[in-house]
């Protein structure tokens, strides 16, 4: 089954280019290109994604505002970020409004869509620089609070380790004998129990309290 992606785009010539990519490459579908992120709602509910490639810089509704809309109605659908400077606030910004991923316009088009396919099964995907930005920045939020009890249930614990060395939904589901399905129930639970809204954030914080 092909991988739907929606593409938010404030660049006309690289949205075009994004749409070529992904349309014209097997296994990936673009059900949507958007300019602008006003009605982000209904455009999400129009192109029913699985991936949506978020512009950080859009107008009028900045990318961030975005991701924390479509997260709130659609939680399932994985959003990657893409802007051209690597400016920590922002970074920080969207890992915590929910986004799965964050890279930078350059990157090259096999690996954006290698990072598309990614996120799809649940992975997150970030250039190695940004990947060490964002560590830095929660461990210095870390330091700035005492660690909290946290109840995870055994099978938790476990999909969190899982989560921590990198590992996609469908290698979770493998390694621990259960559905996607179930894995995806047990994250939404850790989550919960973390109270964060992506898995970077979950992973940051496992990393900081030292769960797993």
């Amino acid at each position: 089954m092909d991988i739907k992606v929606a593409i938010f785009e404030d660049n006309k010539a690289l949205r075009d280019s994004l749409y070529m990519l992904i349309d014209g490459s097997p296994g990936f579908v673009c059900t949507g290109c958007f300019a602008n992120c006003r009605k982000v709602i209904k455009d999400i509910e129009s192109s029913e994604p699985d991936v949506v490639l978020m512009d950080i810089e859009m107008p009028g509704i900045s990318g961030i505002e975005a991701v924390q809309l479509i997260k709130k109605q659609f939680p399932q659908i994985q959003i990657l970020m893409q802007t051209v400077f690597e400016e920590d606030d922002k970074i920080f910004a969207s890992v915590c409004a929910g986004a799965s991923g964050y890279l930078l316009k350059k990157t090259p088009p096999a690996k954006m869509l290698d990072a598309i396919k990614e996120t799809s099964e649940g992975g997150a995907p970030m250039t190695p620089s940004v990947a060490a930005k964002v560590l830095q920045m929660f461990q210095k939020q870390g330091a700035q609070v005492h660690p909290e009890f946290v109840d995870l249930s055994e099978r938790e614990r476990e999909v969190l380790k899982h989560l921590v060395t990198g590992d996609s939904y469908k290698m979770i589901s493998a390694a621990c004998y259960i559905s996607i399905d179930t894995v995806k129930t047990h994250i939404k639970s850790i989550y919960h129990k973390l109270h964060v809204n992506s898995k970077s954030e979950a992973v940051a914080k496992a990393i900081i309290q030292k769960l797993v």
